[in-house]
């Protein structure tokens, strides 16, 4: 059984959305809007650009088979339908609210650089489990696929 947060809601808690809903309020984006408000087709996208979703009917699917965590994943309560994205996508909203939260977005990450170089102190380990590709004529112990070998560099 889940006790935390899901890995999307951990990620969207670092989006100021007091920052994004004065932006929509200038742009009158959730204007007539009943339940899929600007911030939940944010939402959206982002999720489906990180899953790595080549369509809209792809994202529904996955967001649908999800629908008992859309709540906690950060969607709300309303019901994700290929119709309402694609409305909400299509020029009902002005793009402008999504431009200027971006760069909203860049000026505070510009703002948390770090000045100075990384450092580590103490001991450290790095890790690399990058496969290094083997011939199967000469290093016939390294199967690694059928006509491939391989090895794991640890």
């Amino acid at each position: 059984m889940l006790t935390g947060k899901y890995v999307f809601a951990q990620l969207i808690v670092f989006l100021p959305q007091k920052t994004f809903q004065r932006i929509v309020m200038k742009y009158k984006g959730d204007k007539y809007i009943k339940s899929f408000s600007c911030w939940n087709q944010l939402l959206i996208m982002m999720y489906g650009q990180l899953s790595g979703c080549e369509s809209l009917r792809e994202l529904v699917c996955i967001t649908t088979a999800h629908s008992q965590k859309s709540y906690h994943l950060g969607f709300g309560k309303s019901l994700i339908t290929r119709s309402n994205l694609a409305k909400a996508n299509a020029n009902n909203r002005d793009c402008n609210i999504f431009e200027e939260f971006a760069y909203k977005m860049i000026s505070i990450a510009q703002r948390k650089r770090i000045t100075r170089e990384f450092e580590i102190c103490g001991r450290f380990y790095a890790f690399d489990s990058t496969t290094i590709d083997l011939c199967l004529n000469l290093f016939w112990w390294a199967g690694f696929r059928k006509t491939k070998g391989g090895i794991k560099d640890c």
